[in-house]
């Protein structure tokens, strides 16, 4: 096997070989950071695409200190974004926001319809435990990390993982029931 600076410097050149060598000696590494971050293996296959690509196109102005530290930290900005596009998109249909907002002021149905969806999101919220509910509440409206949360509360970033997707799960549920007894 080569020495790993010289691989660098090669896939930094644009010999694919040398890449292909480098992604291969570090994907697990990735792949670990990843899911610490996204606990579904579809979603950190992508990121990790997004990793390696990045790593590709940033690799010419790399300058030779601490490659795996570098990759580290591109793995991590990378699972934040990630993260970040997930809390959008879930604030989004939580919260039935239209991105057409012209349309949704001129239709009443909209408005009628998104009134209805917050007031079931709010339902479904006070319907789970507080335990959950406040957690949920302080990642999602509040936009406080996981860290910020633990802090507050006084316990580990696990707990408040383990708390997040547990609530999630309980306002799913919630969501559905109140789908049924319509």
């Amino acid at each position: 096997m080569e020495n790993e600076s010289l691989l660098i410097e090669k896939a930094a050149l644009g010999d694919e070989e040398s890449f292909s060598i480098l992604i291969n000696n570090y994907k697990n590494y990735v792949f670990a950071i990843i899911l610490n971050f996204i606990k579904n293996y579809d979603e950190a296959e992508n990121v990790a695409q997004d990793v390696f690509f990045q790593i590709f196109v940033s690799l010419p102005k790399y300058d030779q200190n601490n490659f795996k530290a570098w990759l580290g930290r591109i793995t991590t900005n990378k699972s934040i974004d990630c993260l970040r596009k997930k809390k959008a998109k879930f604030n989004e249909e939580a919260l039935g926001e239209d991105n057409n907002s012209v349309d949704a002021a001129a239709n009443p149905e909209i408005i009628l319809l998104e009134k209805y969806n917050r007031e079931k999101l709010k339902k479904a919220l006070d319907g789970i435990p507080d335990i959950y509910r406040v957690t949920l509440e302080k990642f999602y409206f509040r936009e406080k990390s996981y860290e910020a949360i633990a802090e507050e509360e006084d316990v580990t970033i696990k707990t408040v993982a383990s708390r997040l997707y547990r609530a999630k799960i309980l306002l799913r549920e919630k969501w559905r029931c109140e789908d049924e007894s319509l």
